[in-house]
């Protein structure tokens, strides 16, 4: 067999693990998951760059539970990430990837969870432990996690938990495992904490890039509209009234401005809440979990706060606020454009934000239409073409 498959039978996968699959919908492997799983099976490190959104969880879900051994019930799995909601939608992806076997346990350590549920859970010996890097350390000190007998640690949104400042925990995690545990690093960007990371701990590792072009490319039509201040709110409102839109997420950078956002929406008599740090774990729970299931429409979130969040028929992203960084800006976008579906993305800028705005178009080879309203608020392309 070739490094690459271009379907799941080629694997051979157990029984359990194909009808998941099926159940699931999966029918054809995406480009990362044909470039990535065959590798991890055979046991090889590997290190991964591909966008938001493109199936790395079944990229290094498949591989965890096809090498499950029943007659061990040490941990032999650990994917690390570096927030709560996407430890918690990991976890729930890889249950449904093991939905038909029932002897696989798997555990998801968090922070703003009751810690004593997590050791019960622990004490019940599980095979894969999704976790953040400060939850896990907390049980590792506290002697209810042994990672001596894990074959396989994944480093999930790497970039990410690197440059949230956890390359300590990680460093700590990695020395608890076997020196011939297989490391998988899954990213967004390479950056340099990224390839430390890797010099460090994987041997000969396959290395993977994915680039979101033709087919794979989401189809996401970009917008720029001039507005400042107060006026953003007035657009915004403006935008949802006479655009037909019923799953939205929008992002500022600030949790206080998360929050006075989802408050004046409200008052508008928007179907509208929010996710930021300061609102407590089970909270944030109910809040993800009412927008999956379209119990309202728009969602005022922060970044970080966005992570795990994984809708595949977001129909619009609006950023309020234009991101600190490139990055956040594709992060932000690929919530939309999912599963070949057609996304929009609309972002508001000011007369400074003009630099900021070409370095983002450079940097994601996109083009990025300037939109006007017009009197009845609906949105006009400067250039000529139809909105949307």
């Amino acid at each position: 067999m070739t490094d690459v498959i271009n379907t799941f039978e080629e694997l051979e996968l157990r029984p359990e693990l194909t009808r998941a699959l099926t159940n699931m919908g999966f029918t054809q492997p995406t480009p990362i998951q044909q470039r990535a799983i065959w590798p991890l099976l055979e046991g090889r490190d590997v290190i991964a760059k591909a966008p938001t959104g493109t199936g790395k969880t079944c990229s290094f879900g498949i591989p965890l539970l096809e090498c499950f051994r029943p007659d061990c019930n040490d941990i032999q799995g650990i994917v690390i990430c570096p927030t709560r909601e996407l430890c918690i939608q990991i976890a729930d992806d890889l249950r449904s990837l093991g939905a038909y076997m029932p002897q696989v346990r798997i555990v998801a350590l968090y922070g703003g969870q009751p810690i004593n549920k997590q050791i019960a859970a622990l004490q019940k010996h599980p095979h894969i432990v999704v976790a953040t890097p400060g939850r896990l350390i907390d049980h590792m000190n506290r002697g209810n996690v042994w990672l001596g007998n894990v074959y396989t640690a994944v480093l999930d949104e790497a970039d990410e938990m690197l440059k949230m400042g956890f390359i300590k925990d990680v460093r700590k995690i990695l020395n608890a495992t076997p020196q011939d545990t297989q490391v998988a690093l899954f990213s967004a960007t390479i950056s340099r904490e990224v390839m430390n990371v890797a010099w460090e701990y994987q041997r000969d590792a396959v290395e993977i890039t994915v680039e979101a072009q033709g087919d794979q490319r989401p189809d996401i039509a970009q917008y720029a509209l001039p507005a400042v201040g107060g006026d953003r709110l007035d657009a915004l409102h403006t935008l949802l009234g006479t655009v037909d839109l019923h799953r939205v997420m929008v992002f500022a950078n600030r949790k206080v401005t998360v929050q006075w956002l989802c408050n004046q929406l409200k008052r508008r008599g928007c179907s509208v809440d929010c996710l930021h740090g300061d609102i407590p774990q089970s909270q944030r729970n109910r809040v993800m979990e009412g927008f999956r299931k379209g119990k309202f429409e728009v969602l005022v979130c922060t970044d970080v706060a966005a992570r795990g969040i994984d809708v595949d028929d977001v129909e619009a992203v609006f950023n309020y606020d234009i991101p600190d960084e490139n990055e956040y800006y594709l992060h932000r976008i690929g919530r939309t454009g999912r599963a070949k579906r057609h996304g929009m993305a609309i972002t508001f800028v000011s007369p400074d934000d003009g630099f900021r705005m070409r370095d983002i178009k450079k940097y994601t080879h996109s083009d990025i239409i300037d939109i006007t309203l017009d009197e009845t608020g609906k949105p006009v392309c400067a250039d000529g073409t139809s909105f949307a």
